[in-house]
């Protein structure tokens, strides 16, 4: 036996093999895809939390190293306010201008491990014992700025606090001190014994050897100043450019929010993190941000590795199901077989033939609703038999009621036709004499009756114009002349002709299309839609364009346009709409009937596309007769 196609059909046992391979497979991947996510989701968040214990301790280190800075800060306070008495002597000597001022004898004086800074009313350090940090502009800190100049315009010593110098990491001690006349801001930088520097320097080494032994994942640690240079961190490091300023650290600084940087193809994840270390009173703000950078190959191999296990266990899982559901088909299908075996064999014309009883309530039943359904073809076929001879005698007398049927309806169109002969004829003649007498009342009446009149025109003019479409619908579909060639140019210009009054364009040639006598009505009708439902002022053109073997037509307006939802049933009986302006629809439907009976296709556009609002088009084809 074949299937439809001439294709063998699978087995029934096939089938169930793969349904149970098809419903087995995806339940094994999607617990193996459940599992592995879970398990990714809790080494990504291991990760995280791993992340935050490192930053915590940054942050903590950080500060613990602030605070024995800080209470080394206070015991140098009394030598830096007695070191600026040179700075203020050799100040007014020099009458008062900083270029005069011999700041290298002075640093001789106060010693080389001190260094003098003057910094003018802009913010900026103008001269200095200390090269690296001439030129430095402190307006690109608001606040040390605005710190600075407080201090400029009074009259008072103030120190700052310990920092660490961000070229060689060194810490110094700054104070400042005003000009007499407050043009300039003294300040002056010591830098702090070795035996300070060996109590108090920030050991960022050993904060770095700490982390990155507790944590695998992290390649790099980074500390900057406010200013977002780097601080040279350990001595093993090589001197930093303090002129190299690190746009992402000053951002988080000014910010004061941290940020994290990730670069998923290179593998790292960058996090800055803002320490906040500013004391209430100190110019300076000590504050740091560190930049933590982390790689994530560790848990991307972590991951792989995890991700091929579960794939390899899917596998086997899937190979264990399906050797598990060849046997199990073959054993559930084998009753089936046997019944099919039976079955094809009462098919081949054996009715006597009984179905072998399998186990099985289910297969039980079957056999037996079988036997009965062979039961009841036996008594079918009989039936069948005896009711052919009824039918033979049926189909005669049906031959008869059919001839007389047709013979009626005949008589029921000679009888619509001689109604619409008289609608047509006599109605449209009535009405053609109640026109003229109507338009009579028109202008002889005035007023109130005037108007009245007016509208019994509108309505009379209307039936007329139904009634015309009617026997144009009715002519054309009796029409059964061959299509012939027609003179598209006479065609249009003959209807513009009819529109005198109206604003149309139309620039055409003479060309021969296949239509008939009723080709006149189409553009009637579009034409006149399309003076009726234009605005006054609207303008109306008419193309033909040369497609090869056809022309397109399109006669298109200013008018209000066309809405979407009304394109779709235009052409249909009826479907003009409900406007007062839209009437029966006739004319639209009798359109598309001569086009598509010219063998065209009409349809309804935007003049401009997708923009109704600019006007309408009517577009349809016409094949062009043979010659042209």
């Amino acid at each position: 036996m074949t299937a439809a196609g001439g294709r063998s059909p699978r087995r029934f046992g096939t089938h169930l093999m793969l349904v149970m391979i098809l419903i087995t497979l995806p339940v094994i991947g999607l617990i193996s895809a459940l599992d592995y996510r879970q398990v990714a989701e809790s080494l990504i968040a291991e990760e995280d939390r791993f992340r935050e214990q490192t930053e915590r301790g940054v942050i903590q280190s950080i500060c613990l190293v602030d605070a024995g800075l800080t209470l080394f800060d206070c015991t140098l306070d009394g030598q830096m306010e007695e070191a600026f008495i040179p700075v203020l002597a050799e100040y007014r000597r020099a009458g008062g201008d900083p270029g005069e001022m011999d700041l290298a004898r002075v640093k001789a004086q106060l010693g080389d491990e001190v260094d003098v800074y003057i910094i003018n009313e802009s913010g900026v350090i103008e001269y200095t014992t200390y090269p690296p940090d001439a030129g430095l502009d402190f307006k690109s800190i608001p606040y040390f700025y605005d710190r600075i100049t407080e201090i400029r315009l009074g009259d008072t010593f103030t120190a700052d606090r310990v920092v660490a110098e961000p070229a060689s990491g060194r810490l110094r001690k700054y104070a400042y001190m005003p000009s007499p006349d407050r043009r300039y801001l003294f300040e002056l930088g010591l830098v702090c014994s070795p035996v300070g520097m060996d109590r108090f320097e920030p050991k960022y080494q050993a904060i770095r050897e700490d982390l990155m032994r507790l944590n695998p994942a992290l390649e790099e640690i980074r500390i900057f100043d406010c200013y977002g240079r780097s601080v040279n961190a350990t001595d093993s490091e090589s001197p930093v450019d303090p002129t190299v300023v690190d746009i992402v650290a000053r951002g988080v600084y000014e910010e004061k929010q941290d940020r994290t940087i990730a670069d998923p193809g290179a593998g790292r994840i960058v996090r800055y993190l803002f320490v906040d270390l500013s004391a209430a009173g100190s110019p300076s703000d000590a504050s740091r941000v560190v930049a933590l950078t982390y790689t994530t190959a560790l848990l991307d191999a972590r991951l792989r590795g995890i991700c091929l296990a579960h794939v390899l266990l899917a596998l086997f899982a899937g190979l264990a199901a399906c050797c598990i559901a060849v046997p199990v088909s073959r054993q559930v299908t084998r009753p089936v077989q046997e019944i099919v075996d039976d079955v094809n064999t009462i098919a081949q014309g054996d009715l006597d033939h009984r179905i072998r009883v399998s186990a099985g309530t289910e297969f039980t039943r079957l056999e037996e609703s079988i036997s009965a359904m062979v039961d009841s073809l036996k008594e079918n076929i009989r039936r069948l038999r005896a009711s052919e001879e009824t039918a033979r005698d049926y189909s005669t007398r049906l031959e008869e009621r059919v001839r007389e049927r047709t013979a009626d309806l005949e008589e029921s169109n000679r009888a619509a036709t001689l109604f619409l002969d008289i609608m047509v004829h006599d109605i449209n003649n009535a009405n053609t004499v109640a026109i003229g007498y109507t338009r009579f009342l028109v202008d002889v009446l005035e007023g109130e009756r005037r108007e009245m009149a007016e509208k019994m025109l509108s309505r009379l003019e209307r039936s007329s114009a139904i009634i015309g479409s009617v026997a144009t619908h009715r002519e054309a579909l009796e029409s059964e002349n061959a299509l012939k060639r027609v003179d598209l140019d006479r065609v249009i210009r003959a209807e513009i002709a009819n529109h005198p009054t109206s604003r149309i364009r139309y620039e055409g040639r003479s060309i021969g299309v296949l239509a008939d006598d009723l080709l006149s009505e189409v553009f009637a009708n579009l034409i006149g839609n399309a003076v009726k439902f234009g605005d006054p002022a609207a303008e109306i053109a008419v193309m033909v364009e040369d497609r090869g073997e056809e022309v397109l037509v399109s006669v298109e307006d200013t008018g209000p346009g066309i809405p979407d939802e009304k394109k779709q049933r235009l052409f249909t009986r009826f479907g003009g709409g409900d406007s007062a302006m839209s009437g029966l629809g006739l004319g639209l439907y009798i359109c598309r009937m001569l086009i598509e009976h010219y063998g065209g296709k009409i349809r309804a556009d935007d003049r401009v596309e997708d923009r109704p609002e600019e006007g309408a088009a009517i577009r349809f084809s016409l094949r062009k007769a043979p010659g042209e």
